[in-house]
């Protein structure tokens, strides 16, 4: 199937690629909190994994395997938390874990840049496996218990905000936004996204009413401005390590990190911002 894939257009991979994963994401996400995440701590775990795949490409030695490992039990102990199904005070765990990681390196003969090497190690846990873990504080309510509206309306807002960029970026775009990391993207493709993304925020704010109307469209801002600049760090990443695409798992989107770039910087901002305004 892949190999047809490839042999069209990459607008019409695009397309193809996001029906499915998009049906795959609202199937797993409405059916019940269990189901949506296994799907995202899956979509987590393999993001992670591309992160330090990638970075080995640059001669650095992170511990995958542990990093991703402690990557699950961050996630899995968030959303148990966040479920009542364990107390508080869990969290602790995640300490002694993180700190094992400066003992695994001590047995690491072949590395010659042992602390460069546990800085990537966590930055994956950081860049990565936060975000993600976050997302069950997002949908994980006092009030409502589990609420898919929140995830999937900030989904909807950020696709809205690619596609909308996409688009008018490819139509309209003259003016390069940030030329020295990504040529290709302009102030024209910022904008586009931008209004797709209000206009989104508006039609939530008629069918989503777990949250205020003006929260909605602060998401939006949030999104269009964390989510371009989280394009724009993952192509920093990839241009210091001379690669066009995180990954080819996805036709005409690249690997997981150019599908969830965008949501790995706006989550923090989006969880703290509903946080301290409830």
């Amino acid at each position: 199937m892949t190999q047809k894939l490839n042999q069209l257009s990459n607008l019409t991979q695009r397309i193809i690629a996001a029906v499915i994963g998009v049906s795959i994401i609202l199937v797993a996400t409405l059916y019940n909190e269990w189901t949506f995440w296994i799907l995202f701590l899956t979509i987590s775990v393999l993001t992670q994994w591309e992160f330090y795949k990638l970075l080995k490409l640059d001669s650095n030695l992170p511990l995958t395997f542990y990093g991703t490992f402690c990557g699950v039990v961050l996630n899995a102990l968030t959303f148990f938390i966040e479920k009542d199904m364990l107390p508080f005070k869990f969290y602790y765990v995640i300490v002694p874990l993180l700190t094992l990681t400066f003992f695994i390196k001590l047995y690491k003969k072949k590395d010659s840049k042992p602390f460069a090497n546990l800085g990537y190690t966590f930055l994956g846990i950081i860049y990565v496996a936060v975000p993600f873990a976050l997302i069950n504080e997002l949908v994980l309510t006092d009030t409502a218990g589990y609420e898919p509206k929140l995830i999937l309306g900030c989904l909807f807002i950020l696709w809205g905000s690619d596609t909308g960029a996409y688009f008018a970026g490819r139509f309209l775009g003259k003016r390069k936004l940030f030329e020295r990391v990504s040529p290709k993207k302009t102030w024209e493709g910022f904008f586009g996204g931008a209004i797709l993304a209000l206009i989104i925020a508006f039609i939530l704010t008629q069918y989503f009413d777990c949250i205020l109307a003006w929260q909605w469209y602060i998401i939006a801002i949030i999104i269009s401005v964390t989510g371009t600049l989280g394009d724009l760090v993952e192509s920093l990443f990839k241009r210091s390590i001379a690669i066009k695409d995180s990954g080819s798992l996805i036709p005409g989107h690249g690997g997981f990190m150019d599908r969830f770039d965008g949501l790995l910087l706006s989550m923090p901002f989006i969880v703290t911002f509903l946080k301290i305004f409830p």
